[in-house]
């Protein structure tokens, strides 16, 4: 076991503490790869070799030196690769690591549903399920031709190996991506789709509202929904032009939940991220002659103000105050 996923129990989307904290793992290696708010990747390959410990001997100590120093628990995955660290993530628990050895990897995966394996989202598990493809260990004795057949050439052979705990992903390097975060948890699980929208219109305004007061636009918004079995979808989306405008990126957020295609899902938490952060004066922005656009802006900048001087909850949109 080589690499470690370590998710830091940080205050729900702060990522003010993540970077002191990868400099922790950095102490350790080098290979140490940010997936914000929360969570990192470290390769401790050489790491192993030079303390003359194991990746959970390293692990038990990170884990130490995070609360001594920073005061924040995390939990630890470990695994042979990216893909098995991710989900060995899942399992883990405050002060202990889960770890998976190689040779336990394909019994690991087995029994689990398909859904579980990093990549694949609810309409390919739809798809592998209509044939009885329900969990790892049967997609991993499919035969490749079949699996090709259902979701592509690339992608069942990508689909075969990975359920075959073949995992040639790699950790790689990066910085904490500039980028602005929000989630909305759930009190309990929620099926309906009326309240996971008010979650995204929520969300969305909150955002919009901190990168106009940080003078900032994004590029893109990425949705992560986290459901009751702590299996998530993270979907990705590039907006049309960079803005801080909260109805753009309300219109963008809906349309990545809608592509999700959710039927009954028991959804924990809604987050929502603004990433590819630019200062708003490098910006441009597509001139419009539709008035109606240009009376929302307007009012969002009234709105701003009003929020600015009375608290965040002073305006909002009608759905979210009743």
């Amino acid at each position: 076991m080589t690499i470690l996923c370590v998710r830091f129990q940080l205050p729900s989307a702060d990522e003010a503490a993540l970077p002191a904290l990868l400099g922790l793992l950095e102490e350790f290696t080098p290979v140490v790869q940010a997936l914000p708010p929360d969570t990192a990747l470290a390769d401790l390959r050489g790491a192993e070799r030079y303390f003359g410990r194991t990746a959970v001997e390293l692990a038990s100590v990170i884990r130490v030196r995070a609360l001594a120093l920073h005061g924040v628990d995390c939990v630890i995955g470990a695994g042979s690769g990216p893909m098995t660290a991710r989900m060995a993530l899942r399992e883990a628990r405050p002060g202990r690591t889960r770890a998976v050895a190689e040779d336990e990897v394909r019994e690991f995966l087995a029994g689990r549903p398909v859904v579980a394996l990093p990549g694949v989202g609810t309409k390919t598990a739809r798809t592998l399920c209509e044939y009885g493809l329900d969990t790892l260990g049967r997609v991993a004795a499919a035969p490749l031709s079949t699996l090709q057949r259902l979701v592509g050439a690339r992608a069942g052979r990508e689909l075969h190996e990975k359920a075959n705990g073949v995992d040639r992903g790699r950790v790689v390097p990066n910085a904490v991506s500039r980028s602005l975060a929000t989630e909305r948890p759930f009190t309990r699980d929620e099926l309906d789709p009326g309240r996971h929208r008010r979650a995204l219109l929520s969300a969305a305004g909150e955002l919009g509202a901190r990168l106009r007061a940080l003078d900032k636009v994004c590029r893109s918004l990425t949705l992560t929904v986290r459901y009751a079995d702590r299996s998530a979808t993270t979907r990705t989306r590039t907006l049309p032009e960079p803005t801080a405008h909260s109805a753009a990126l309300t219109r963008t957020a809906y349309g990545l939940y809608e592509a999700l295609g959710l039927q009954r899902a028991r959804v924990r938490a809604i987050a929502l991220r603004a990433e590819g952060l630019d200062a708003a004066e490098h910006a441009s922005h597509q001139l419009t002659f539709d008035p109606v656009d240009e009376k929302v802006r307007r009012i969002e900048e009234v709105a701003d103000r009003a929020r600015a001087k009375f608290g965040p909850r002073a305006v909002m949109p009608g759905t979210l105050a009743a």
